[in-house]
C-alpha cells in the first residue's frame, strides 16, 4: 500500500477506464487501488457475519438438542417409576388404603363437620361474616342527559 501511495506513475494523470451498464468510470491507478481495498475489507465483513451466524446457530441446535435428551431422560425414568409403582401395587396384598383425612382442630366434635372454606382456624358457622354495612352515597342531581341515540335532544333534524 506504501509502494502504490509513493509510487509517481501511480499519482499521474493515467486513468484506467471501465465502463458498467453502458456506464464509463475512470480511475487512476491510486483510486483504482483503494477501491480494491475498499472491496476487500466489505468481503471480510461479511465473511465475519457469516462465520459468526453459523457459529451462533450451531451453539442453538446443541442447546436444543441436550434439552430434548434431558426431557427424554427424564421422561423415561418417570415411565420407569411408573412401572414399579405398578408393580408395587400388583404385589401388594389387600386393597389400597383410602386416603386419610385431615385431623379436625380440637374444638370440633366428632359428630359435626368443621367447615372452615376461608381457612382461618374458625368453624365458618359460627365466625362472624355477616356483610360489611352498606355506604349510601347522596344522589347529586345533575342535568347531563343520555345522547346515545339522540335522546334527550331538543332539536331533531
Amino acid at each position: 500500500m506504501i509502494a502504490v501511495s509513493w509510487d509517481e506513475t501511480a499519482a499521474s494523470t493515467t486513468t484506467a477506464s471501465f465502463t458498467v451498464f453502458d456506464r464509463l468510470f475512470q480511475f487512476t491507478q491510486l483510486e483504482l487501488f483503494f477501491a480494491g481495498v475498499a472491496t476487500g475489507a466489505v468481503f471480510l465483513l461479511g465473511l465475519g457475519v457469516m462465520f459468526s451466524g453459523m457459529r451462533r446457530s450451531a451453539a442453538n441446535r446443541r442447546r436444543l438438542r441436550a434439552s430434548r435428551m434431558e426431557a427424554r431422560d427424564r421422561v423415561t425414568r418417570l415411565e420407569e417409576e411408573k412401572r414399579e409403582l405398578e408393580r408395587k401395587l400388583e404385589t401388594a396384598p389387600g386393597a389400597p388404603a383410602a386416603p386419610v383425612a385431615p385431623a379436625a382442630p380440637a374444638t370440633a366434635t366428632a359428630t359435626t363437620p368443621v367447615v372452615d372454606r376461608d381457612r382461618d382456624g374458625v368453624d365458618d358457622r359460627v365466625e362472624d361474616t355477616a356483610p360489611h354495612p352498606r355506604v349510601e352515597v347522596p344522589r347529586q342531581s345533575s342535568t347531563d342527559q343520555l345522547v346515545a341515540g339522540r335522546h334527550g335532544r331538543s332539536d331533531h333534524r
